[in-house]
């Protein structure tokens, strides 16, 4: 099948997470993204967790191969005047540049925002910070712990109330914040096909934690007040209260409408709680939810996670164990809605990674490849803006682009 953005140029100048995974969903869809990467490699390359791999297997960097599969990747200088030179004549065959450089910096290589749509007016600029592009922070460094987790007030709703904020995993609030930027390109792709002309997309991790916490927002907006994170036992059971079976397996309970609460006593075999004067109503349950939660923690640690699937299945609870990544990756479900790919990686082999988080009937939306290595189409990329393997030789030897293509 033809992907959804087979005829569509990308040039991605961009590092770290959140607007490579952009461009990565952009290549699955089948365009043809151009990776600009300093000589020295994306900041993101060999960063995050690595696989174990057997001894002496080759090693690729996975976190990085997720954001930056099916794409090429040429190597320049933007020091270097005839680097930013190259560039403009990249943009001006691009349908999209994406970047997360700040405004200052792309001043600074002569690529800032008004002179690129000066130049390219059909071009779409889409661009991911921090904290934005305008206000009185715009230029202020950040990652997705600092802006997202920590300004964007998602730590101060998880975790133990009174307790320290817990650390987040690094690049959390990144692959929503590209999500974002993604629905904004495609909008401006379908402006574009109407009137010819290309605009400014703009999303920022401080943006898309506000979005991503937004029944909160919405309500602080009315009443400025902070709720608090909830403990196991500030809920009306058994909703959102997490039980531990005997063979450790966490159980999450999501139900809370007042019918369930004798099903789901039924289920237990604690039918006694139906008209126990604690429970009878939803408020009740949420008044003495230390003692309902302390008799309902000893009735599933008295038996194993499979025990309790047979009795909860079938009886309109909704509930689901809290898996752990090795669990979800073999997840038969997970299996079954083909949220993972096979990529063969020049060097690794034959690699598993996630697919897209959508899928479409009748377009492919696909891994394309694997991440390129730093500057492996460089040569290529140049020759298709008609610029001879001489010229490419000696701006290689100027170290403004490099490093050789692999076999040169």
């Amino acid at each position: 099948m033809p992907g959804p953005l087979d005829d569509i140029k990308v040039l991605e100048i961009a590092n770290w997470i959140a607007a490579p995974s952009a461009t990565a969903l952009m290549a699955d869809m089948g365009a043809n993204v151009i990776k600009v990467e300093p000589p020295t490699g994306d900041s993101m390359r060999n960063k995050l967790r690595q696989p174990a791999w057997p001894e002496g297997a080759p090693t690729t960097d996975v976190v990085f191969l997720l954001d930056n599969r099916g794409k090429r990747s040429i190597a320049l200088d933007l020091r270097d005047e005839r680097g930013v030179a190259l560039v403009h004549r990249l943009a001006l065959e691009a349908d999209v540049l994406v970047t997360n450089l700040l405004p200052e910096r792309l001043a600074r290589y002569g690529l800032d925002i008004e002179s690129l749509r000066a130049e390219h007016p059909a071009l779409i600029l889409a661009v991911v910070s921090g904290q934005g592009t305008t206000g009185p922070e715009a230029n202020k460094l950040s990652f997705d712990t600092t802006a997202y987790f920590g300004r964007g007030g998602v730590l101060s709703l998880l975790g133990e109330p009174g307790a320290a904020p817990i650390a987040p995993r690094a690049g959390q609030g990144d692959h929503p914040t590209g999500l974002a930027l993604l629905c904004g390109i495609l909008a401006a792709l379908r402006v574009r096909d109407r009137t010819g002309v290309g605009q400014v997309v703009e999303t920022a991790l401080l943006r898309t934690a506000a979005w991503t916490i937004g029944a909160d927002v919405a309500a602080a907006l009315v009443d400025r007040r902070q709720p608090s994170p909830r403990s196991r036992t500030q809920t009306v059971s058994p909703m959102n209260t997490r039980y531990r079976c005997s063979d450790g397996t966490w159980l999450i309970m999501s139900s809370h409408d007042q019918a369930v609460w004798p099903r789901f006593c039924a289920a237990i075999g604690r039918e006694d709680l139906v008209t126990d004067p604690r429970a009878e109503t939803a408020l009740l349950r949420f008044q003495n939810g230390v003692e309902l939660v302390g008799i309902i923690d000893e009735v599933f640690g008295a038996h194993p996670y499979e025990y309790w699937a047979e009795r909860l299945d079938g009886t309109g609870i909704i509930w689901s164990k809290v898996a752990d990544l090795p669990t979800l990756v073999d997840d038969p479900q997970a299996r079954g809605m083909r949220m993972f790919a096979v990529v063969e990686h020049p060097t690794a082999g034959s690699l598993e990674t996630l697919e897209a988080p959508f899928t479409m009937s009748d377009s492919e939306v696909s891994v394309r490849g694997p991440a390129p290595g730093i500057g492996d189409d460089t040569d290529e990329v140049l020759a298709e803006l008609g610029i001879s393997g001489a010229e490419v030789a000696a701006l290689r030897a100027a170290g403004v682009v490099g490093p050789p293509a692999a076999g040169t």
